[in-house]
């Protein structure tokens, strides 16, 4: 080792040494860099996949913020070996129907009629979903839409497993059931409405953390003014979640009175979609021409899913296909009355191997 005062004097081929060193060293080093930020590059100019028909709530995010691909979820349903279906029956007014007995329904899969075996009217604990709009178009139903989500849950089961999602550009969880009314409401006063408008992703968010659902009756509300147009995730995407599932969805749409052409494209199609979705799950889309009206009807659902018919039956279909069975509810004649509708699912898929 050389003392400060003894450094040689330098030496031309100790400088060729040390250069060529250097760059043996450097190069593989160089190369490296240049390589992470050429990949950097391109994945920044790459186009943004599109996003396949199911998600995880973290996924979700990944999704909206990298442009990832995510994973499909499997279905909900583990074990067909006793198939429930809740019911819910109104009369003209729109009013609840009870009182019903077992003998009051008939219940048909796949155009067959299957034995009732369990029949309930009790109001039992329920996992539920709020997914409230939260886009620039609801300003000025904002206030409302807080009062309903406070009052749909005001009047749930105090042992029901619950979570709220708020949507716009994207959708995200505001509370789930380790937080009070009290927080949800506190939490909802900051927010703002503002930006686009992502019911799709909302929905199937909603519908992924039904799978860590406590119960087995699972129920999600929508309260939305339109239709989609940010998006990740397409009608027939959604749909096809849907039908995996074993959610019932309602929606309470507050849409423009403006009807035929004149109705915008987006809303028309928003009210299309509500319907469908909610229809297929044995929910429905009710629609308001007022949003002073939101926190009455929030609480009418809520009230509803506390008074429906809980109806089981044991397949006659033992085979392992995976298909979709198709579910029909209807009032015998012993339960019929002029004017009286039901509401329920309109199948589920079989299981498989």
């Amino acid at each position: 080792m050389w003392e400060d005062d003894q450094v040689p004097l330098p030496c031309s081929r100790v400088r060729d040494a040390s250069t060529f060193l250097c760059v043996l060293v450097m190069t593989p080093i160089l190369f490296a860099c240049l390589a992470s930020g050429q990949a950097s590059d391109d994945a920044h100019i790459t186009p943004r996949p599109k996003a396949p028909a199911a998600t995880t709530h973290a996924t979700v995010e990944v999704a909206a913020d990298r442009g990832l691909r995510p994973l499909r979820p499997k279905p909900l349903r583990h074990d067909v070996d006793l198939v429930l279906v809740p019911v819910t029956v109104t009369d003209t007014y729109n009013r609840l129907v009870t009182g019903l007995e077992k003998k009051d329904f008939s219940l048909l899969e796949s155009e067959k009629p299957q034995q009732i075996r369990y029949f309930s009217t009790e109001d039992g604990p329920i996992s539920l979903g709020v997914i409230l709009d939260l886009s620039g178009s609801m300003k000025d139903k904002i206030d409302d839409a807080r009062d309903a989500v406070v009052e749909f849950f005001e009047n749930s089961n105090p042992e029901d497993d619950y979570f709220v999602i708020t949507f716009a550009n994207r959708p995200q969880v505001l509370a789930d059931s380790t937080r009070s009314i009290g927080y949800i409401r506190d939490q909802l006063a900051t927010t703002e409405p503002k930006g686009f408008t992502a019911l799709l992703d909302a929905i199937y968010l909603g519908i992924d953390k039904m799978h860590h659902a406590k119960y087995g009756r699972r129920a999600l509300l929508v309260i939305s003014d339109g239709g989609d147009n940010n998006s990740r995730f397409t009608e027939n995407e959604l749909k096809r979640v849907v039908q995996e599932s074993d959610v019932e969805i309602y929606a309470i749409g507050i849409f423009s009175r403006v009807l035929g052409i004149f109705t915008p494209l987006e809303e028309r199609n928003g009210r299309k979609l509500l319907k469908e979705v909610t229809g297929a799950t044995g929910g429905r889309l009710i629609e308001l021409r007022s949003p002073k009206d939101l926190p009455q009807i929030a609480r009418q659902v809520s009230l509803e899913l506390r008074n429906q018919y809980v109806l089981g039956y044991r397949p006659q279909n033992d085979a392992h296909d995976g298909q979709w069975r198709k579910i029909k509810v209807a009032l015998t004649d012993a339960g019929n009355r002029t004017g009286l509708r039901v509401y329920s699912k309109k199948g589920y898929l079989g299981p498989q191997e």
